[in-house]
């Protein structure tokens, strides 16, 4: 800017006289030359300010989208806990309910196989008392239809063995499940607990925060309470 204000001087000297005219003219050149620095200087600093606030403002977003983000995964987990522990009480009331079924069903088994052991307890004890009596022709009906009784008994009875074995199996898978879905929702229980242990914590520290602030907004007044009243009383004086 200087050099441009020289050149342009130089061609036209004839309007200047070679005494203060020139003097003046390099003093103009010169505060434009300064002002010219002073405004890149500040320029410069604007831009560099600007960039540093915009850096900080989109540091900012991207630890308001972190937050937000956290935020959302505590609410989805938290959500989460809280479906699965539904489903498993669920889960544990009906295989109480399967189970307390198969308990009675093996209570009516046992019963019908206690009645069908004394049914053949006795058709054998009648059969023993038919053999004993070999030329009395007019048992041989009924020793035909002991057997045949004693047949069906038989084969009602291993049924029913197995309909009890089938049952005990069950039963069995019925307490398996129980302990699954049990174990499941105690860890529910204990992750809800924890959850709520961890608002709780968290609470109590925005609250003790809130305290603190509270006091110190009151020291703070206390302090300009006194530097107040030092004032009068130096002016006072």
């Amino acid at each position: 800017m200087l050099l441009s204000i020289v050149q342009y001087s130089q061609p036209e000297a004839h309007y200047f006289d070679d005494g203060p005219s020139v003097a003046m003219a390099f003093s103009f050149a010169f505060l434009t030359q300064n002002i010219f620095e002073s405004t890149f200087r500040v320029r410069k600093v604007m831009e560099n300010r600007s960039f540093q606030d915009e850096e900080r403002a989109n540091q900012i977003e991207s630890q308001l989208k972190e937050a937000s983000t956290l935020a959302e995964e505590a609410d989805r987990k938290y959500d989460e806990v809280a479906r699965k522990l539904a489903m498993v009480e669920a889960d544990l009331e009906r295989a109480e309910e399967r189970a307390e079924a198969g308990e009675n069903k093996i209570v009516e088994l046992e019963e019908e196989l206690r009645v069908v052991g004394n049914n053949l307890k006795s058709l054998e004890l009648s059969e023993e008392k038919a053999l004993e009596r070999p030329h009395n022709l007019t048992h041989l009906p009924k020793i035909v239809e002991l057997e045949e009784e004693l047949r069906v008994v038989g084969n009602n009875l291993k049924s029913l063995e197995v309909s009890e074995e089938k049952a005990l199996q069950r039963e069995d898978a019925y307490e398996e499940q129980i302990r699954t879905l049990s174990a499941r929702l105690k860890e529910a229980e204990t992750r809800a607990e924890f959850a709520e242990r961890s608002v709780q914590k968290l609470q109590k520290e925005v609250d003790r925060l809130e305290d603190e602030l509270l006091i110190e907004k009151e020291r703070v007044r206390n302090l300009t309470a006194e530097i107040e009243q030092t004032v009068q009383e130096i002016q006072g004086s």
